[in-house]
């Protein structure tokens, strides 16, 4: 079946041993991985497959991750296409300091944007190895999760009808605010959230990146990042006050701001573009504990958020699919429940490295604008020691890399 163009659903059966809730970077590889392995599933999406393929989300994909995806057979655009960074570079004190953890780890990063991957995922799992799945869902629900005869209903956007499909396992991979996590006992679930009380302003401009890496601005007036995503196209962000209006950010104070953030001497300001983004981000994270309750799984935003301070969302989605997916087959092929089982743990040993970082990065990006001459002071204590300690430069990259988180 092509989901593009088939009816929702033209004679597919109503029983699969895996139903996938969410079609991002995580429910995709694990239907990818069931679908390699010979064991039908069903993809259920809220949104239209044009909207998913072009959702502007994550870019920087860890070497680790797309090593993973290559073993997998679903890396083959990505590594004809994806930009490779071996260095990034921080900006304070009007100076500028490039970080070459290429050199000092021998792995790099992946710039692909997020709906690229998708596209990839999407066409190698209902094109090419023909995965049945649902766009346009709506009202889905999960049933008798406790029972070894879980099932999941939904509202065909064709008929309006409620369609009953039976199954084995189910993936939660619908994010924060999906079915899945809705799903869990409250009584049962524990939420670890922190607020960093500062928020983002996501800018996707329509202009070259200023350098050939990733920038960081540490600077009095708040943070500023530059992210390429392609020769023509370029992710910013600015520091801001959580809740911000981006009515407040016309395009003359956004490059001012940018110019002044991410100044330095002998550099040359930003190139100007039209803005095609502009949303205000309020950084934030979480930690779901339990990711498994019954037959349900959740992976990806479903049971975590790491704030996109540190870059680490969509790499800890496809840890988590990596896993389950391997698991599922493990389990379905073979009666091995050792990687069901052992799933929530291997993935929260990763989810928590990461979340210690990003806060710690945090502080590094934030500090200088925090008004406070202690914390300024010691800020850039941290930043002047990446550059004259090489054992603080090397704990900064494997963690910058993932390459530290070896589970």
């Amino acid at each position: 079946m092509t989901p593009a163009s088939a009816p929702a659903d033209s004679g597919a059966p109503h029983r699969f041993p895996v139903v996938v809730v969410g079609a991002g970077p995580a429910g995709l590889t694990v239907g990818n991985i069931l679908r390699a392995a010979s064991v039908d599933c069903l993809v259920l999406e809220t949104e239209a497959r044009e909207f998913i393929e072009q959702r502007p989300r994550a870019g920087v994909i860890e070497e680790w991750a797309v090593r993973g995806l290559e073993k997998r057979g679903l890396a083959g655009n990505l590594l004809d296409r994806a930009e490779l960074h071996t260095a990034c570079e921080f900006r304070f004190d009007g100076e500028r300091y490039r970080f070459p953890y290429g050199e000092l780890t021998g792995s790099h990063h992946f710039v692909y944007p997020q709906p690229l991957l998708v596209t990839d995922l999407v066409r190698e799992y209902a094109d090419v190895r023909g995965g049945h799945i649902r766009f346009g869902v709506r009202d889905v629900r999960i049933h008798d999760l406790g029972t070894d005869r879980p099932w999941v209903s939904y509202t065909c956007p064709e008929t309006g009808e409620r369609q009953v499909v039976h199954c084995d396992f189910v993936a939660g991979c619908d994010g924060a605010r999906g079915v899945s996590r809705a799903s869990l006992p409250p009584e049962r679930v524990r939420i670890a959230r922190h607020d960093y009380g500062i928020g983002w302003l996501a800018l996707l401009a329509e202009a070259p990146p200023s350098a050939d890496c990733v920038l960081f601005g540490c600077h009095a007036r708040g943070f500023a990042g530059q992210m390429p995503r392609s020769p023509e196209v370029t992710r910013y962000y600015l520091q801001c006050p959580p809740g911000d209006d981006v009515e407040n950010w016309p395009h003359e104070r956004v490059w001012s701001e940018l110019r002044e953030r991410l100044g330095a001497a002998g550099v040359p300001p930003p190139a100007e573009g039209r803005l095609i983004e502009k949303r205000v981000l309020d950084m934030h994270d979480y930690v779901v504990e339990p990711m498994v309750h019954g037959r349900l799984f959740l992976a990806g935003d479903a049971a975590h958020l790491v704030a996109p301070i540190a870059a680490k969302g969509m790499n800890l989605a496809l840890h988590d699919a990596f896993l389950l997916g391997d698991a599922l087959v493990a389990r379905l092929t073979s009666g091995d429940d050792s990687g069901l089982d052992g799933y929530a743990q291997a993935c929260l040993r990763r989810v928590w490295d990461y979340q210690e970082f990003s806060q710690w990065l945090s502080e590094v990006y934030h500090g200088t604008a925090a008004g406070d001459p202690f914390r300024t002071g010691t800020t850039l204590a941290r930043l002047r020691r990446l550059f004259t300690s090489p054992a603080a430069a090397a704990a900064f990259a494997e963690q910058y890399l993932g390459t530290a988180a070896r589970y």
